[in-house]
């Protein structure tokens, strides 16, 4: 389990971080600045939460989905195992994406089809569900440019894909099983 008695440790002061597996890394390095991403991406989905306490079951999804961040955080920050490695190191598994996609198909279940695009917007949990959307998509775009230059694992690449679907579904039951969703219309202001 990990324990952190200090919090800073100087060892970043010169722009680098490490990773897991050792080597460092400048901090603007395409690898650091996916899984700092992941992280960001946490942090919305926890301020989301704020305003789905009352949603129990989006709630308890929403609590999961951190904890996997948190997995593929770990996932991304160890790219190289060694074969005669003491541990086996985190990683996403498909087991992460069915239970993601089983959720975005319960929560859809529900809900009309669209005839429109929506806004981001609606009721304060949607629309913060949409936010942690946004980001989770640039997360995966910074994840798929990083898999063109070095491993990354695919289960990790398909839960941040199904990550974005999900909390479109999610921002569309939070807005009143999309009663309140904000479509848009084409040209409207012209």
């Amino acid at each position: 389990m990990v324990k952190l008695n200090k919090i800073y440790t100087r060892t970043g002061d010169a722009g680098t971080t490490a990773l897991v597996s050792g080597p460092r890394r400048d901090k603007h390095d395409l690898r650091v600045d996916a899984f700092g991403t992941v992280d960001e991406t946490n942090s919305t989905i926890g301020l989301a939460r704020l305003h789905t306490s009352g949603m129990t079951d989006l709630d308890a999804m929403l609590a999961r989905i951190q904890n996997d961040l948190f997995d593929l955080g770990a996932d991304l920050a160890n790219p190289v195992v060694e074969a005669n490695s003491e541990y086996e190191p985190l990683r996403i598994v498909h087991v992460q994406v069915e239970r993601l996609e089983n959720e975005i198909d319960h929560l859809n279940a529900a809900l009309e089809p669209l005839r429109s695009f929506v806004l981001p917007g609606g009721t304060p949990a949607a629309a913060a569900l949409h936010l942690a959307r946004t980001v989770s998509r640039r997360a995966e775009r910074l994840m798929v440019e990083l898999s063109r230059q070095e491993s990354v694992g695919v289960p990790a690449l398909k839960y941040i894909n199904r990550l974005s679907d999900f909390l479109f579904v999610a921002a569309r039951h939070a807005n009143e099983d999309g009663n309140a969703d904000v479509l848009w219309v084409p040209g409207k202001n012209r």
